[in-house]
């Protein structure tokens, strides 16, 4: 299992998801992804296409161990998840996506947001600095606060943690551009989670991309949690639905690849038995 934290965030948002996983028997591999993850790209300079080396160098590792990969990514995360299904078709034998995002258009993002969209330079687009806004993403007003409280603890300052600079969101916008002509190309399983009360981003989101993509799309709508549902109320519901997909997932692969073997070694018993 692969998985992909969010633009700014860090694999503590996928702990629980990777822990889940991991119960069952599972290699999880969650790496911090230079440039996405929060405090990795001070100067503003790192691009999507370096987000997206470092993931398909993750992949790489993981499939010298692994015969099967399913690939899962939380709000931007899912948008390099999605690509990498697009291009290694055969090396993604399935997605799961967490509030996946095409666009920030949740009820907290700030109405004058939409208008970054005219900025068409990054050095242009370098001199924004966006500020999060409450819940964080976390409905859940015991767990944010527990979060904000050790955010403050810490040398960090909240803003600092929070904020997310021009450039990054500039990339963001340049990776969405890339992926979209894509989605018609993903048939791969796949497992979405989004609330219907985003913060963050709209349900639209995850219409859009059950209309776009090829494959089987499960999608589970959650009504009492915000963008991070792998942390906040409605965690126990995603983390069932995951291990129910990744059980049934692999359990489908097996089958089909011992039904290849036992079609090879029928091949090279009739190969034996020609003749010349």
């Amino acid at each position: 299992m692969l998985l992909v934290h969010s633009l700014g965030g860090s694999p503590l948002e996928l702990k629980f998801v990777a822990h889940t996983l991991g119960q069952l028997g599972y290699t999880v591999y969650c790496p911090l992804i230079p440039g996405l993850a929060g405090g990795t790209d001070v100067s503003g300079l790192s691009t999507w296409r370096d987000w997206y080396g470092a993931l398909e160098q993750a992949h790489n590792d993981l499939t010298e161990q692994c015969d099967a990969v399913i690939v899962g990514g939380i709000s931007a995360g899912s948008m390099l998840a999605l690509r990498l299904a697009a291009t290694r078709p055969e090396k993604v034998h399935g997605l799961m996506l967490f509030s996946p995002t095409l666009k920030p258009n949740g009820w907290a993002i700030p109405w004058y947001f939409r208008f970054f969209s005219l900025v068409q330079q990054k050095w242009t687009a370098r001199l924004f600095k966006f500020q999060a806004r409450n819940p964080h993403g976390i409905k859940d007003e015991r767990l944010r606060n527990f979060i904000l409280d050790s955010v403050n603890s810490e040398s960090s300052t909240m803003p600092d943690l929070f904020a997310r600079g021009g450039g990054l969101i500039y990339e963001f916008r340049r990776l969405v551009n890339n992926v979209k002509p894509l989605l018609g190309q993903i048939t791969q399983h796949t497992l979405m989670f989004h609330p219907r009360h985003d913060d963050q981003s709209d349900l639209v989101n995850a219409m859009v991309l059950q209309r776009k993509l090829s494959g089987i799309v499960e999608t589970c709508v959650l009504d009492d949690c915000y963008h991070m549902v792998t942390l906040d109320r409605q965690r126990p519901i995603v983390m069932e639905r995951v291990k129910e997909f990744a059980t049934r997932l692999t359990a489908r692969f097996e089958k089909l690849r011992a039904e290849e073997a036992i079609i090879s070694a029928a091949n090279r018993g009739e190969g034996r038995g020609a003749t010349p």
